[in-house]
């Protein structure tokens, strides 16, 4: 499955109620997991992004699915990037060498 790795920046909603982040990060993951996704590891973070999170998901549209179910709540904004192993760049720079 490919894999994203999603930045997060808490809104003022989720700010004034960080106390019940842990329920969200609980029902977040949860959701993710139905959704077809599997939770390599969220972190609290220091710097510009107050979460990170790394996970594995069947598709981009999936993907997206669950980053605008949980923007849509209101508590963070999120930012996703697709992340490619090791293993994926030889076969990206191969298609960069046939253009």
């Amino acid at each position: 499955m490919p894999t994203y790795i999603g930045l997060m920046k808490l809104t003022h909603q989720g700010s004034k109620d960080i106390m019940n982040a842990p329920a969200r990060i609980e029902e977040a993951v949860k959701l993710y997991q139905k959704m077809g996704g599997k939770v390599i590891g969220v972190y609290l973070v220091m710097g510009e992004y107050d979460y990170v999170t790394i996970g594995e998901c069947p598709s981009d549209e999936t993907q997206t699915a669950f980053a605008l179910a949980l923007s849509s709540q209101g508590n963070v904004k999120t930012t996703t990037l697709k992340a490619f192993t090791a293993k994926e760049v030889p076969a990206i720079l191969n298609i960069l060498k046939k253009s």
